[in-house]
């Protein structure tokens, strides 16, 4: 009777470890799916380099976790346009701090276009060459270096969104459209919703000031909604809508040393808004950032 009781727990125990085993191994699968999906979507189809940034000097600053700055570029373009890049921010990473440091550029500053010669607002850099000639003109505008540009199109923001199925931001401006309500304080949205959050800028005083606010309001939701535990499901279909929206001159090996050595740098944020003065060019509304502007701006994404 109690040989038969013992058969029957190392029966169930078998049972149990074999049920363990299935589900490491369904897991493992699923995960070495995802891995290799996403590492063919970002080589394949989100990896574009560019002839202004050497990565290769970006790879030994990432392999010694040394600060990194990243240009960011919101586009806003129709379906075969090129657009331009109405969200613009630098991102300064700094590892060994656990901090980030955010410029924002207003799209109607007015500067040097590299590559055509000719004084323009820098939102139309992008229009006219793309990401190479948009990262030129950042880095001479506020004589700096970049180590990587990631552009995502808007669209794609108000997809990766719905995919992750709302975010929540902090509303500092009370304002209402047709369709919806935005009240002060913590605001949930969808795509669609987030998309008419961003793009309001004649209720608000601050103008495309508060624009920009916005957009890195909405960028910083979506990071902290894509890093919770319960998107881990969503990853391969957010991949996906990256891959559509999403171009940067980083490698999957590159995504995988940020993740790895950079994540905290999320812990401690500075924010500054690059500020000026509007005035009326041949009829054309401009951003006139005085040199100091310029240089306090610089000396943030400086370190001495």
């Amino acid at each position: 009777m109690e040989r038969t009781k013992q058969k029957k727990q190392r029966k169930g125990l078998k049972i149990f470890i074999s049920i363990v085993i299935i589900l490491l191994l369904a897991i493992g699968g699923y995960a070495l799916y995802f891995y290799n999906h996403a590492k063919k979507t970002v080589n394949d189809r989100m990896h574009n380099p560019v002839e202004t940034i050497d990565t290769s000097l970006t790879k030994k600053k990432i392999k010694a976790t040394e600060p990194i700055n990243v240009l960011l570029l919101g586009i806003d373009a129709l379906e075969n346009q090129r657009g331009r890049s109405d969200a613009i921010m630098i991102m300064q990473l700094q590892p060994n701090d656990d901090a980030m440091t955010i410029v924002s550029i207003p799209r109607d500053a007015r500067t040097e276009i590299i590559g055509k010669g000719f004084d323009d607002k820098i939102n139309h850099a992008y229009a006219f060459g793309g990401p190479d000639m948009a990262v030129a003109t950042v880095e001479n505008f506020l004589d700096i270096e970049l180590d990587y540009y990631v552009t995502i199109n808007m669209d794609g923001l108000v997809e990766l969104v719905d995919e992750l199925g709302t975010i929540t931001v902090d509303n500092d401006v009370e304002w209402s459209d047709s369709k919806y309500d935005f009240p002060l304080g913590r605001v949930e949205m969808d795509g669609d919703k987030t998309m008419a959050f961003v793009r309001m800028r004649k209720k608000d005083v601050e103008g495309d000031f508060g624009r920009t606010k916005r957009h890195r309001k909405v960028i910083e939701g979506i990071l902290r909604e894509g890093a919770s535990v319960g998107s881990v499901p969503k990853f391969g279909s957010m991949i996906d809508v990256l891959g559509v929206n999403m171009e940067t001159n980083m490698d999957f090996d590159d995504m995988k040393k940020l993740f790895g050595g950079y994540k905290d740098t999320r812990r401690n944020v500075t924010e500054h808004m690059v500020d000026g003065s509007g005035q009326m060019i041949d009829g054309i509304y401009y951003l006139i950032v005085p040199d100091e502007e310029v240089q306090k701006a610089h000396d943030l994404l400086t370190l001495p």
